[in-house]
């Protein structure tokens, strides 16, 4: 589908909202954890990667309640990082890329630890100036952008890129750095946060990537899956 294909893109916003809603109607409205400032965002989620929500709440609980403040995580020995977040795993990898991050974040504002400045960018000069941080994605910048910092962006998870495939809202084929794109150019931004959180549930509790439960799910009439369970 091409974006200066009006007639398509109009086709295709009307199937996202019919999507959007049976998710509404199924999930209801969803809300994203307690939002936290957008330093606290990134390391947030840089902690995720290649792990669970548990697993990431407590390395950053631990990280906090180890040291005072971010300065301080900036400063100290890797070691003493790295035991801190060992519980989000991958920790010899997340521990350096926390504490670089944060040394370039403190150089571009001549010392504040602040992605305030973000908000005075346009989206993709953000979005980029994120991604250029070590270990830092395309995911993981939409979700600081968007949850932390209210600019629209649509983050693609492991969930999203399979149901969406799918479900035959992007090219089966596209890449996941290139679905990000793709799903912000043709979807409303107005449905950015709530679609993004069903999607991910839709994801997790009826199109698994082993199981999927087709008789169940709330979007299967619109769903294009040639492989689908029905009993």
């Amino acid at each position: 589908m091409r974006p200066d294909n009006i007639q398509a893109v109009s086709e295709y916003q009307t199937r996202v909202k019919k999507i959007r809603e049976k998710l509404k109607d199924r999930f209801g409205l969803p809300e994203w954890r307690p939002i936290l400032q957008p330093v606290d965002e990134l390391i947030s989620t840089i902690l995720s990667q290649n792990t669970n929500d548990v697993n990431r709440d407590a390395a950053f609980m631990q990280l906090r309640m180890t040291f005072p403040d971010w300065y301080s995580v900036m400063n100290a020995e890797p070691a003493l990082v790295i035991e801190a977040i060992r519980s989000a795993g991958l920790s010899n990898q997340k521990g350096p890329r926390i504490q670089q991050a944060l040394r370039e974040i403190t150089a571009f504002t001549g010392g504040e630890i602040t992605l305030d400045f973000l908000k005075d960018m346009e989206r993709e000069n953000a979005r980029n100036w994120l991604m250029d941080l070590n270990g830092v994605g395309p995911k993981t910048a939409a979700i600081v952008l968007l949850f932390s910092m209210g600019i629209p962006a649509f983050p693609v998870d492991t969930h999203i890129y399979r149901v969406t495939g799918r479900m035959g809202i992007r090219p089966v084929k596209l890449s996941v750095e290139k679905t990000h794109h793709f799903l912000e150019q043709l979807i409303p931004e107005a449905y950015f946060y709530d679609l993004h959180l069903n999607l991910i549930k839709l994801g997790r509790d009826f199109c698994g990537a082993r199981k999927w439960y087709c008789d169940r799910c709330p979007v299967i009439a619109l769903c294009e899956y040639e492989d689908k369970v029905l009993a």
